[in-house]
């Protein structure tokens, strides 16, 4: 491969990283109950099941999703992903109905679910391209922090679009960013794929459907990695349902919520940018894991037991901080693992199952809620402690 090809190649880095920030830019997410209370009047407890079902399409649509980003390549998968969101974008904001709304999370879930494993596999194979696989667990990380900064961004620049042009705006002006994403994913240097794949479309399709997840499943070392990242994961994701109640708890004014918002992205920027030297530090891959996690449980079991202000946003940041950054470690382990013929599909495989974990965990944690969130808390601070102590992971199943 010659120097201009590898240049060619490598500017694909920098554009995941754009189209990481930009297709996270959600401005709705400053006035979202505002939006479905106030434009769209409906109740607090439809807003919770317009979730539950994005979710759920979310769980049907993201193996095929995977599938056709294996089959038709990565960059038309995300391409079309940042299309069909400026379009759901448009079309949630239409009329103020219900089914317009339902719609709308199914067109959602379909961009997620196209943006979903393609960009992890196209980066991957960009990295194979050019000779640099030893640097996925960086690049990973750098994807990460891009899409928390593009919810930084869009979390400050929404609150202001929606006072000086209405609540129905920050929703439709977020295809603007996910347009100018489509451009540029359009851009894209698709990796080469040594795999030969089958000549017809059909079978090709169900090939590659089919290949990808029973390679999944008999690998154990893939389902050891995927049900350590899901399970960790999705408790640590009750923390951004239950964070606002809890500062509410703790005599926190509301006008303060944003900022604590906008401080656990910080953090998760922050450790995602430090997770080598940390593992520099602990001297041991497995030991960083693990440390994430009782992190994650021991914030949870604090924030169950004060309402001291500076303990429920220390352990509010930390939850958050830890809990949810330990994806890219793991995209960049699981990925050792993967051919790349199959890559998008056995991506969206594990993403499957976290979104699966998720609305479990969310469910259950809804239910105990309601009783009492600081009991909530401990019980999965104290569940999430003893899965990581008896975590199967191994020092050598975790690859550079």
């Amino acid at each position: 491969m010659g120097m201009d090809e590898v240049a060619v190649y490598r500017s694909n880095i920098a554009k995941v990283y754009i189209i990481r920030l930009l297709s996270n830019m959600y401005f709705i997410s400053a006035v979202l109950v505002p939006f479905y209370m106030g434009w769209g009047k409906i109740k607090f407890s439809q807003i919770l099941f317009l979730n539950a079902w994005f979710m759920f399409w979310n769980f049907l649509l993201e193996i095929p999703t995977g599938t056709v980003a294996d089959f038709l390549g990565r960059k038309v998968s995300m391409t079309a992903g940042c299309i069909v969101g400026a379009v759901g974008c448009i079309t949630y904001v239409c009329y103020p109905h219900y089914a317009v709304f339902l719609l709308s999370e199914v067109i959602f879930a379909f961009s997620y679910t196209l943006l979903s494993g393609a960009d992890e596999a196209l980066m991957y194979d960009t990295l194979k391209m050019i000779r640099q696989t030893s640097m996925s667990k960086k690049i990973f990380s750098r994807m990460e922090s891009f899409k928390l900064g593009g919810i930084v961004i869009g979390a400050a620049a929404g609150g202001f679009i929606a006072k000086e042009m209405g609540l129905r705006m920050p929703l439709f002006l977020m295809a603007l960013p996910l347009s100018i994403g489509a451009v540029v994913a359009a851009t894209l240097k698709e990796p080469v794929i040594t795999e030969e794949k089958p000549p017809l479309l059909f079978s090709s399709y169900k090939a590659i459907l089919v290949d990808g997840v029973r390679f999944f499943w008999r690998s154990k070392i893939l389902k050891m990695l995927t049900l350590d990242m899901v399970v960790v994961n999705a408790i640590a994701w009750v923390i951004i349902w239950f964070y606002q109640a809890l500062l509410k708890n703790a005599g926190i004014d509301i006008a303060y919520f944003g900022f604590v918002h906008a401080a656990i992205s910080l953090f998760e920027i922050l450790l995602l940018n430090n997770y080598i030297r940390l593992e520099s530090i602990l001297g041991s891959k497995k030991r960083l894991l693990y440390v994430g996690a009782a992190a994650t449980g021991a914030a949870f079991i604090i924030l169950g037991l004060t309402r001291w202000v500076p303990l429920v946003i220390a352990g509010i940041l930390i939850s958050g901080g830890f809990g949810l950054t330990r994806g890219p470690l793991f995209s960049s382990y699981i990925n050792k693992y993967i051919p790349s013929d199959q890559r998008a599909t056995i991506l969206s495989t594990t993403s499957m199952f976290r979104t699966f974990s998720i609305v479990i965990v969310n469910s259950i944690s809804g239910v105990l809620a309601d009783k009492s969130i600081p009991q909530t808390l401990i019980i999965l601070g104290v569940g999430v402690i003893i899965f990581a102590s008896i975590s199967r992971i191994r020092e050598e199943h975790l690859l550079d």
